[in-house]
């Protein structure tokens, strides 16, 4: 694990100092994150990074060499410097467990703990789910318009960075690839890894059928050949047919053999591969495309009658190219009162009615219907109880007049948020990357095909509790009127 605690704001550094100065030390508060906006104008978002939070929290210090550099910087006190020597995490945090579907405006992770802790945190955190989540949401969708078709995630040499890379393929492989060319990552995590050869491979041989031969020997039950370095219909594919029927006169049955193109008119190009292969008996051969590939040229080329099968998807998944953030945010909502025993709200209040948070110490539950597809998501205070055999009543918390009854014993609910860190130490286990490709895959088949188009997706609805609703509108009225707590 990488000792992670620099990868932070300087001004949670010196607000932290501030805390310090102020003797707000273990002033216990709670922090959401949450985002405000589907990215990529979708109806969902899918949540991923939260293992990699873990790790970071686990190795959460300050070492000497930290520490003699911010002193470096003339801004920190010897006191506060001092203090940093034995900080650790020591709160709880709750979270949404990687794969799920979510929503807007609900938190994803909650934090309570003392304010230096918590404000500390944010930078990292957000950098962390922020990114996997865009990732995996980016590859929900292309994995959709491949319509059960593999794809491959092949975008490593075009990500922002190694862990762009890294990171960027795991949450790929969380939201239904099949597979990435990563290497590192295949190691890392325990996920399948694939690839196929380059043109240079064809280009370093005398001529193209050598090349084919040659790598046919080398990989004969995984034999997948790249068929557009010179001409896809009149060498390659000509040239990739003969080696085929070579191995079958050898008895040598491929468990995975093919074409794969990288250029040119792939609907087109895909027809006539796919007919000359018919053609001399190679049915069940892959006809695999690459070259800059996303869920809407996939889209096209299906509606075209493409005859591809496999999709390597680089640029556009692992950049996510037409949405490249995801706008997730860490808000205080709730600060300890030692006169009230109780965590007292807090609110942040903007002109625009989405930028107003949600105050106090919260929980998430789905609702369902009885078939298990998603009815909204509703946002109560953590003392609240519900039970399914009792009426429920949705509204809008913006637009109140728009209302919806549950009879009791329509619908089941589900927390959403699961314990991770209690007292600082870690209570949750992480699921391995393909059983949580396998709760994304479940969880995406509770949202109602509306939710999932690419265009103009019905979007879910978030609710607010009657009680949670009643104390935000009731601090709205306070600072309208000039009271304050």
């Amino acid at each position: 694990m990488r000792n992670l605690t620099l990868l932070t704001d300087l001004y949670e550094l010196t607000m932290m100092q501030g805390y310090f100065e102020n003797e707000d030390v273990n002033q216990t508060v709670i922090f959401d994150m949450f985002y405000r906006a589907n990215p990529e104008g979708n109806g969902y978002a899918i949540c991923a990074g939260l293992e990699q939070v873990i790790d970071y929290i686990k190795n959460l210090h300050f070492t000497e060499d930290e520490i003699a550099y911010l002193k470096g910087l003339g801004m920190f006190k010897p006191a506060f410097l001092d203090y940093l020597r034995d900080f650790r995490f020591t709160g709880d945090i709750y979270a949404i467990p990687e794969g799920t579907v979510i929503f807007p405006r609900e938190p994803l992770v909650k934090v309570i703990a003392p304010i230096m802790q918590a404000q500390l945190i944010e930078t990292a955190l957000l950098n962390i789910i922020n990114h996997q989540s865009l990732i995996a949401t980016k590859a929900a969708r292309i994995v959709r318009a491949a319509q059960g078709d593999g794809v491959m995630e092949f975008g490593c040499r075009r990500a922002q960075g190694p862990d762009a890379g890294i990171y960027g393929a795991r949450a790929a492989m969380i939201a239904g690839c099949v597979g990435t060319s990563n290497v590192l990552c295949g190691q890392i995590f325990d996920v399948p890894v694939s690839g196929t050869h380059a043109h240079s491979w064809i280009m370093s041989f005398p001529d193209e059928l050598s090349a084919f031969r040659a790598y046919a020997k080398l990989y004969p039950d995984a034999c997948i050949l790249l068929i557009d370095t010179y001409d896809t219909l009149d060498s390659g594919l000509p040239h990739a047919i003969q080696v085929f029927k070579e191995l079958r006169e050898k008895g040598i049955h491929p468990k995975r053999y093919g074409i794969r193109m990288d250029s040119g008119d792939l609907a087109y190009l895909s027809k006539k591969v796919k007919a000359a292969l018919d053609a001399e008996g190679f049915t069940d051969a892959i006809i695999s495309a690459s070259n800059d590939l996303d869920e809407n040229l996939i889209g096209s080329l299906k509606a075209q009658g493409a005859t591809i099968n496999s999709w390597g998807v680089g640029t556009n998944l692992i950049t996510s190219k037409d949405c490249p953030a995801f706008g997730g945010v860490y808000k205080l909502a709730a600060i300890w009162s030692e006169a009230e025993q109780r965590f007292l709200p807090k609110i942040k209040i903007s002109e625009n009615a989405e930028k107003i948070t949600n105050p106090g110490d919260k929980k998430v539950y789905r609702i369902y219907d009885l078939q298990g597809m998603i009815v909204a998501d509703l946002i109560a205070l953590a003392d609240e109880q519900f039970s399914a055999d009792e009426p429920l009543l949705l509204f809008d918390p913006i637009e109140t007049w728009k209302k919806t009854l549950l009879p009791g014993g329509s619908y089941r609910m589900k927390e959403l948020l699961v314990p991770v860190f209690e007292k600082g130490s870690c209570v949750y286990e992480s699921p391995k990357v393909m059983d949580i490709r396998q709760h994304c895959k479940e969880e995406l088949a509770t949202l109602w095909e509306e939710s999932k188009r690419f265009e103009y997706p019905h979007q879910t609805y978030v609710d607010l509790s009657r009680k949670l609703w009643n104390v935000k509108t009731g601090l709205l009225e306070q600072y309208q009127t000039g009271v304050s707590e």
